[in-house]
């Protein structure tokens, strides 16, 4: 692990369950202290009985924290709780995210605006309150899980393209801001995973799609960069699709 501190600490958000359980795993196993946060206590809890037992390595410790990340307040309380459990913050992983994919004339108001408060307001709160705490580490990681989905609109799934969109230009932008302060900021941008997320086919039927420890792979690979560079965006995809016929 490339950081100040011999053991750095990592928020990742929506960590209890798919994607971001995967990531919170892999940076236990890499002796990086994690706070995971989610919607639900119960799974909540669950996720970090779990995930507590990869923690016995190298000292390293988990939690959870519940919250909303589209309620300001609550994604700031997941920042302050990470720093007063673990003494700082070094690792952002805005992970929460929402699909609801249906047509946009099918859409609700509360269906949109769950999708985009979720996939790109709660990535700003948490960013928000982030900055400051990375900034007294003297640097760290802002890492976006974004989806290639950002790139390659489809029908059904207007309001996540669009939100993942946004956030691959925050992303950009806050990179660009943040650079100068040893905070580095990268967009990765999966392909299909199987997690069953937004509803899609998982399990047996969908093994050609990406694992979640295919993502959580490339989230350690980029902690651990040479401080000299910076790949700022990463896209991410199954090597073998089913062909189009």
């Amino acid at each position: 692990m490339d950081q100040r501190h011999d053991q750095p600490t990592a928020l990742v958000t929506g960590g209890s369950r798919g994607i971001g359980r995967a990531i919170a795993k892999g940076l236990l196993e890499s002796c990086v202290h994690v706070m995971i946060a989610g919607r639900d206590q119960h799974v909540l809890r669950s996720a970090v009985s779990d995930l507590s037992l990869a923690s016995h390595h190298g000292g390293v410790r988990v939690d959870g924290v519940a919250g909303d990340v589209r309620v300001e307040r609550e994604a700031r309380a997941m920042i302050e709780a990470a720093v007063e459990r673990f003494g700082g913050l070094d690792i952002l992983v805005n992970n929460a995210a929402v699909g609801i994919l249906v047509n946009t004339a099918a859409m609700t108001g509360d269906q949109w605006r769950e999708t985009v408060e979720t996939n790109l307001n709660g990535v700003f709160y948490c960013t928000s309150a982030a900055i400051p705490r990375l900034r007294e580490r003297g640097g760290g990681w802002i890492i976006n899980i974004s989806s290639l989905a950002s790139m390659n609109p489809f029908a059904g799934g207007a309001a996540y393209s669009a939100s993942k969109a946004a956030l691959n230009a925050f992303g950009e932008a806050l990179m660009q801001e943040l650079r100068y302060d040893d905070i580095r900021v990268t967009t990765i941008c999966p392909g299909s995973v199987n997690t069953g997320f937004g509803g899609l086919a998982s399990g047996n039927e969908a093994d050609w799609k990406l694992t979640p420890e295919d993502v959580a792979r490339v989230v350690l690979d980029l902690v651990a960069h040479p401080e000299r560079s910076l790949p700022s965006r990463v896209d991410l995809r199954p090597s073998k699709p089913p062909r189009k016929k």
